[in-house]
């Protein structure tokens, strides 16, 4: 069965009139109200600026969500990878952490340790790991609430609107146009609850992160500690296999998002978010033909064979818009929660696109910004680095 092909929704007057608000929004978060002093930071910002607006006038114009997304997604994620790792080479000289920066809490705050906190944090009264509660790079406090924020507005949408890894096995996972494992059984992503639950359980115990010392395959590409021992040898070894196997061959063979659907536990602790924020993705039983396109490109592996008879995703749905943008009878979509399923679909998309969008540009701004300013940097003064 063909996909539906795009359809032109609005007229360019109303699609600009629509957009303005967003280039008003993006415009103030992304030069924090006020102009760079840095000729480069200012063409980086507007070179931002003009990518992301045109990005969603796009999804406005042609009524599709998941390209224009995950083009700024991925962009995103290798940005904040290539400006992260620049950021440490300026601060510590390396990617690599040592046991001094430990010391001093000089580690950034990553959203995958949030579930690993909560429960020595109430028991305890303190947080197992050494980053800084406020102020410095990437604090517990900021990230905590930029958490909360998302969490209460997209849920499990944090994955495809917000996360600043997510894009990379995005990424990879649309390298092919067709898959070569064709078949993955949705219930393979309960290993992220188990996961999720043996981190939980074992960080409480142990009080220290150990997704965070034995199993992110980030760590890959952000930072590592000094290899001192035979076990942080070991460790290490499990971050690059893990990153090889998650995050690059299995999603370029799938074309699935391997890693975010299968094994991350912040995937699966963000699941239970969805059910607390205002929108979801549903599907109308009476223009559903059962062609199953939904189920098998799901990158999350967010729809089944029972969640489908049902008219609804799973609880692990990301929200990126794939199964809506591609339904031959367009009977998936965008769906704010008590409101009569065939009202209005498009209103519904429009209030989801809006804090999600905007989610998106404040989280990757930034990134993108620095990441441009920094290829300008090389390309006049042939270094990467600011400072």
């Amino acid at each position: 069965m063909k996909r539906a092909r795009a359809v032109v929704l609005t007229s360019w007057p109303k699609t600009i009139g629509l957009g303005l608000p967003m280039m008003f929004l993006t415009a103030l978060m992304l030069s924090g109200g006020k102009a760079p002093a840095d000729p480069k930071r200012w063409l980086a910002l507007i070179a931002v600026f003009v990518f992301t607006n045109v990005l969603f006038l796009l999804m406005l114009r042609r009524g599709k969500t998941d390209q224009p997304r995950a083009t700024l997604f991925i962009v995103y994620a290798l940005m904040f990878v290539f400006t992260f790792i620049a950021h440490l080479i300026e601060l510590r000289g390396s990617m690599v952490l040592k046991a001094a920066n430990v010391a001093a809490c000089e580690t950034p705050f990553c959203h995958m340790v949030i579930p690993m906190t909560l429960v020595p944090a109430a028991f305890t009264d303190s947080i197992i790991f050494p980053g800084r509660i406020l102020g410095g790079f990437a604090s517990i406090a900021s990230m905590f609430v930029i958490w909360i924020g998302a969490s209460l507005a997209l849920g499990r949408g944090w994955c495809s609107w917000g996360c600043f890894f997510g894009g990379l096995d995005e990424g990879f996972s649309r390298l092919l146009k067709r898959p070569i494992i064709r078949k993955i059984d949705p219930k393979w992503s309960y290993v992220s609850f188990a996961v999720l639950l043996s981190i939980v359980l074992t960080s409480a115990l142990w009080l220290y992160p150990t997704y965070c010392s034995w199993l992110c395959p980030y760590k890959a590409v952000t930072e590592f500690q000094e290899v001192t021992s035979a076990r942080i040898l070991v460790q290490t070894i499990i971050f690059v296999s893990l990153f090889l196997g998650l995050v690059i061959l299995l999603p370029v063979l799938s074309k699935r998002r391997i890693q975010c659907g299968l094994f991350c536990p912040f995937g699966a602790f963000q699941s239970f978010t969805n059910k607390i924020n205002p929108f979801e993705v549903r599907i109308d039983l009476e223009k559903c033909k059962s062609c199953q396109l939904c189920l098998k490109n799901c990158p999350t592996f967010s729809i089944s064979e029972e969640s489908l008879k049902e008219g609804r995703t799973r609880i692990t749905c990301a929200k990126c818009g794939k199964c809506v943008d591609n339904c031959p009878t367009q009977a998936i979509s965008y769906h704010v929660k008590g409101s009569p399923l065939s009202t209005r679909p498009y209103t519904a998309r429009l209030l989801f696109l809006y804090p999600a969008f905007l989610f998106l540009t404040i989280m990757a701004g930034a990134d993108v910004v620095e990441g441009v300013a920094r290829l300008l940097n090389l390309v006049l003064h042939g270094s990467v680095l600011l400072t």
